[in-house]
């Protein structure tokens, strides 16, 4: 006789409950269907007998059924003559459709809606994340300032993670060479508010997120109130001033920062004041002035705009914002308390307890698109001693901040166009347009040596792009670079020898300066009008330029070109 199998419990267990579980999803499914219908034939008689206006309103009211009861439609259908036995079953699925609205909205026997368990499985089931993760993300609000390179895809995952606010701050608007690496926005959006087109993007992705717009650039006086709405915030901005800025409020909110930033192929990632820890307290994470104590150099600064960007390095730092984010509310690693910032904080509101990553050391990830080893970690000191903003010496405070007496930009130094040369040293685009034309209709475009000369000292890269006509490319890099005594050295050198620098052979470009006849004027051109004036300046410093030779640069270089005589001038 054969032996009978073994029972497995637990898989008969695991297709009871599964089969449970799918008949109730289509009771359900089929009750949300017959509310549905019974609000759609409702309506239809409704609206067949509609003469006035009160009637519409009624109707426009009555198909946002959470704000009318079932008692609402039982005494709609009775009025207008419903079978008896119609009535005893719509009004039961619709009764039963507003108790299920209800258990959602209250959070039902789950602690998650059906829908969020979906679509949040994949990282419910990891260890890191969990279901108290997951609920924590639901109750926290990041605020991300900068709706760019950065920030595009880090609203995107954050959204996608199920961040349950997230507030967004840019007063620009989309332009057409944003699309190229700000990558939640489209090219219909093109004019719109970068924040507009951001919350289009994050509520196409998750509906479930809700996004505060804060349609303008930040300012010193409202920074405080705008900062105090959120647990976390990412610094996805462009420039020094709003970086110091963004920190200091931090530092005095006791706010978590996830500060990045991209240029070229390069870029870098700070996780700021995490523990966050009232000024003075040595156990608080560096702030960024604890990094970076002196702004750089004003002229140093280099933006995307002047020295270029690939799209998915800054989305590189903007994903990596957006995962410390997540392992900064998920993980639980700081301590904020209402009494130590004097804030009052919601009792359904995210908050952040003590825990194990607080030993983590801060530290300055590196990244290189091109370098052999693409990711590199710099440890960073604690708290500086004499910081401004966190130390026990600190001098910035709310009261500074909110009444305007700090000046950021001033700090940082202005950022005005750069104007170091004399006025008789600088000719507009509409001049230099006319002097162009006199001196090449009188040449005649033959060959042979030029009369007239055309500096331009952009980048190679950007002067293969487009360029002016008989112009000659001098890098502003290597003019930059060279010394008097090179210069010297080839200048001396005979005919007959070939002309070097330190051994090697000097560039092109040098030794036809050095042969450009001395009676011409040497116009200077840049792409905004600011490296020309430096150019001006470094070739009378090296000594190239004659004391008889005349030597100006075009105010607002190829840009002004482009907007004042020559529309079709490619802009890049």
């Amino acid at each position: 006789m054969p032996s009978k199998r073994p029972l497995d419990v637990s898989a008969v267990d695991s297709q009871v409950f599964n089969l449970k579980r799918r008949i109730a999803e289509t009771e359900a499914q089929l009750s949300r269907l017959k509310a549905n219908l019974a609000r759609l034939e409702i309506e239809q008689t409704l609206s067949s007998t509609a003469s006035d206006s009160d009637t519409n309103e009624t109707l426009d009211s009555l198909r946002s059924p959470n704000h009318f009861p079932t008692s609402f439609y039982a005494n709609e259908a009775a009025g207008f003559g419903f079978p008896d036995d119609w009535q005893t079953e719509a009004l039961a699925a619709l009764s039963a459709a507003e108790q299920a609205g209800k258990a959602q909205k209250d959070g039902g026997p789950w602690p998650l809606r059906s829908e969020e368990y979906r679509r949040y499985g994949r990282q419910l089931i990891m260890p890191e994340v969990g279901l108290q993760g997951q609920l924590k993300l639901k109750k926290a609000k990041v605020l991300l300032v900068g709706c760019g390179g950065l920030g595009c895809p880090a609203a995107l995952y954050l959204a996608g993670a199920g961040v349950g606010t997230l507030g967004l701050c840019d007063g620009d608007v989309v332009e057409i060479g944003n699309l190229h690496r700000q990558i939640a926005h489209t090219a219909q959006n093109i004019g719109m508010k970068k924040v507009e087109s951001v919350r289009k993007s994050v509520e196409e992705l998750n509906p479930l997120v809700h996004v505060e717009e804060h349609r303008e650039s930040l300012q010193a006086h409202s920074v405080l109130e705008m900062f105090e709405q959120y647990d976390v915030v990412l610094d996805c901005t462009d420039n020094p001033a709003s970086r110091y800025l963004i920190s200091d409020t931090c530092v005095l909110l006791g706010k978590p920062l996830v500060s990045a930033s991209a240029l070229r192929s390069e870029g870098q990632l700070m996780v700021l004041n995490n523990p966050p820890r009232s000024p003075g307290d040595p156990s608080g994470a560096p702030c960024y002035r604890c990094v970076f104590p002196r702004p750089p150099p004003p002229e140093s600064i280099l933006t995307c705009g002047e020295g270029g960007i690939l799209g998915p390095v800054v989305g590189v730092m903007g994903v990596l914002q957006a995962l410390e984010a997540i392992k900064i509310i998920t993980s639980g690693s700081v301590e904020a308390t209402s009494s130590q910032f004097g804030l009052v904080k919601d009792d359904n509101a995210f908050s952040i307890t003590d825990g194990q990553s607080s030993a983590i050391p801060p530290s300055l990830l590196l990244f290189s698109a091109y370098g052999s080893s693409p990711f590199r970690s710099i440890r960073l000191r604690s708290r500086k001693q004499n910081c401004a903003a966190c130390s026990s010496e600190a001098t910035i405070t709310r009261g500074s901040l909110a009444s305007g007496s700090l000046d950021y930009v001033q700090f940082c130094g202005a950022l005005n166009p750069i104007n170091v040369l004399a006025p008789r040293e600088r000719l507009s685009a509409r001049e230099y347009a006319r002097l162009r034309e006199q001196h090449l209709s009188r040449e005649g475009m033959s060959p042979g040596p030029p009369t007239h000369i055309l500096m331009d000292v952009r980048e190679k890269v950007q002067f293969e792009l487009c360029s002016l006509s008989r112009s000659l490319n001098v890098p502003f890099s290597e003019l930059i670079a060279l010394k008097p005594a090179a210069v010297k050295e080839t200048m001396a050198l005979t005919n007959e020898t070939a002309p070097s620098m330190n051994g090697g052979p000097a560039p092109e470009w040098l030794q036809q300066l050095i042969a450009l006849p001395s009676e011409e004027t040497i116009h200077v051109v840049c792409r905004l009008g600011n490296d020309s004036q430096v150019a001006v300046r470094k070739l009378k410093d090296l000594g190239l330029v004659a004391a008889s030779r005349k030597v100006v640069d075009v105010k607002g270089g190829l840009q002004a070109w482009r907007e004042e005589i020559d529309p079709g001038f490619p802009e890049y």
